[in-house]
C-alpha cells in the first residue's frame, strides 16, 4: 500500500476512534460525532482513490467521491442516499441553526463503518 494511502487510513481511523469515544461519553456531543463520522468516511474514500492513482478534488461531498471510484466499490452504491446525508455533517451542522440528534449520530457512525469496511476489505486490511 502507498504511504499516502496509509496516512489517509490512519487519519480516518483517528476520526473513527474519537467518534466512538464520544459516543460513550456521559454527555455526547452529537454534532461532533456526526462530523467525525463524515470525516472518517471521506478520508477512507480519498485513501482508496489515492491507492488507485485516481485524482480527486478536495471536496466533502461523499457521493462525488464515490462517483470518482467508478465501479471500484460497488457495495457502496446502494448507500448513496446515506452518503449524501452524512456529507451534510461536514459543514452545516458545525454552525448554529442545525443540531444533530442521537439518531443522527448512530446513523452517521453506521454509515462511516460501512464505508470503512468496504474500503478496508478492498485494500486487504483487517476489519
Amino acid at each position: 500500500m502507498k504511504q499516502e494511502t496509509d496516512e489517509w487510513v490512519a487519519k480516518a481511523e483517528g476520526d473513527r476512534q474519537v467518534a466512538q469515544r464520544e459516543m460513550q461519553a456521559n454527555t455526547p456531543v452529537h454534532d461532533v460525532i456526526c462530523f467525525l463520522a463524515q470525516q472518517c468516511a471521506e478520508k477512507y474514500l480519498k485513501g482508496w482513490l489515492v491507492e488507485r492513482g485516481i485524482p480527486f478534488t478536495r471536496v466533502h461531498d461523499l457521493v462525488a467521491l464515490l462517483e470518482d471510484t467508478g465501479t471500484g466499490l460497488p457495495e457502496l452504491q446502494p448507500e448513496r442516499g446515506s452518503l449524501a446525508r452524512l456529507a451534510a455533517f461536514a459543514v452545516s451542522f458545525r454552525y448554529p441553526g442545525q443540531t444533530a440528534t442521537v439518531q443522527d449520530a448512530i446513523e452517521s457512525v453506521h454509515v462511516a463503518n460501512t464505508v470503512r469496511a468496504a474500503v478496508r476489505s478492498d485494500l486487504g486490511l483487517p476489519a
